[in-house]
């Protein structure tokens, strides 16, 4: 997802130079890391690389560390004899490639730090649409919103719907490539992690991996369910695939909780769960969502589809509205048990506070779950995220139920949700 490229622009940026290992292209230079003496292991990796390394002036990157796992493990020395220079490394599916190694973790002395997809702002600024990112960024509930920002910025969300946030992905398309070749470039991507499951067959069988996975994407916007997997996958082998894929990072589950307080986490049902990928990349890739010369519109696309991508979409942003986060924050939906039908689709804690999120892939739509979950919840604040320029109401109506509630609803667009913690 784009970080070998950070730590090599992060090199360039700090002047210092890059000594790069790849222990996936060069898996003999493991044995160089077998010694607890990094100044040894520097000039080891002198020889081996024919360079000069100078710790006050270098950088080392350690990349695909997933394939040299116990290389981790030394990585306290550099930290503790070697602090001057600064140490990087990076890999794909690390969770999951790290659960086989026995050694402990030098905690204390390595910082982790998840990296997201792109998301809808970094896409506008790497295509140079910085004048409307900051119209977008600037709006809060007492501004007027320009009718031509929102036409603009409805017409570049429908695109990155479309492409995503892989920087590869993104790359091509700032490149100008065709979209059926933006397209085949997310195919490989997931073709890519699919290889990457091969590593690790002998915990889990690719298949069901493959066959959980498909699952997510065909079930976005609905409970995950277990038994839906595939013929012949026990659910326990389909909870093990999901879990496993979560901690690679591919997919993200989304916990039912009763939301009676905070913190939401408390409250949660293990049994109930929805899950959405890492990208909407994954998500085209797996269903096939045609493009040729040009991207079907937004309208053109059958509205189940329009729904699965619209929840995948509110997903990756509403995980980029804590920065502080590095796992990114949990995400929540409710779902009534029994009885009368009713559903909140995400939920989060922001500002001290439980703020419900409905969903509406267009600019209409009933919202009679969510007028009755605010009476039973006594809250006050709610957002809708739809196609509509972004709004402020205060509402004072009554449930289906006839109880009276009063909130306010804080209408977005979905291209605004990443800044709900400013907009609220």
């Amino acid at each position: 997802m784009g970080k070998t490229w950070l730590v090599r622009d992060l090199a360039a940026r700090a002047g210092r130079q890059l000594v790069e290992v790849n222990f996936e292209r060069d898996p003999a230079l493991k044995k160089l890391f077998s010694t607890n003496d990094p100044r040894r292991i520097l000039g080891e990796l002198s020889l081996a690389l024919s360079v000069d390394i100078n710790p006050d002036r270098s950088l080392l990157f350690l990349d695909e560390i997933q394939a040299a796992g116990d290389v981790l493990a030394r990585l306290r020395w550099f930290y503790e004899e070697l602090p001057q220079l600064p140490v990087a490394a990076a890999g794909s599916l690390l969770e999951f490639s790290l659960a086989d190694h026995s050694f402990s973790m030098p905690v204390g002395r390595i910082a982790f730090q998840h990296i997201e997809p792109m998301g809808f702002p970094e896409y506008l600024r790497a295509h140079g649409q910085e004048r409307l990112l900051s119209a977008i960024r600037a709006w809060r509930p007492s501004r007027d919103f320009s009718s031509t920002a929102h036409e603009q910025a409805t017409r570049w969300f429908h695109r990155f719907a479309m492409v995503g946030g892989m920087p590869a992905v993104v790359a091509a398309d700032i490149a100008g490539r065709e979209p059926r070749q933006v397209r085949e470039q997310q195919k490989e991507l997931v073709a890519a992690y699919r290889a990457d499951f091969a590593k690790y067959a002998g915990r889990m069988d690719r298949d069901i991996l493959n066959a959980v996975l498909n699952t997510v994407v065909a079930s976005l916007g609905r409970k995950f369910v277990y038994a839906h997997v595939g013929e012949g996958v026990k659910q326990h082998q389909a909870k093990r695939a999901l879990d496993l894929l979560t901690l690679a990072r591919l997919v993200h589950q989304v916990r039912h909780t009763a939301a009676n307080g905070l913190p939401l986490g408390a409250e949660v049902k293990a049994s109930f769960r929805k899950a959405v990928t890492a990208d909407v990349a994954v998500v085209h890739a797996l269903l096939g969502t045609p493009a040729a010369q040009a991207f079907p519109s937004w309208e053109s696309l059958p509205p189940s589809l329009r729904g699965q991508i619209t929840d995948q979409l509110a997903a990756q942003h509403l995980r980029l509205t804590d920065p502080g986060a590095g796992d990114g924050p949990e995400l929540y939906y409710w779902q009534r048990e029994g009885g009368r039908p009713g559903e909140i689709d995400y939920l989060i804690q922001l500002h001290g506070r439980i703020i419900p999120i409905e969903l509406k892939a267009g600019a209409a739509g009933a919202m009679k779950s969510l007028h009755q979950f605010m009476f039973e919840r006594r809250l006050d604040l709610a957002v809708r995220a739809d196609a509509n320029p972004p709004s402020v109401m205060d509402l004072d109506l009554k449930t289906t139920q006839g109880h009276a509630v009063r909130y306010r609803l804080v209408s977005v667009p979905l291209y605004m949700l990443w800044n709900l913690p400013d907009i609220l």
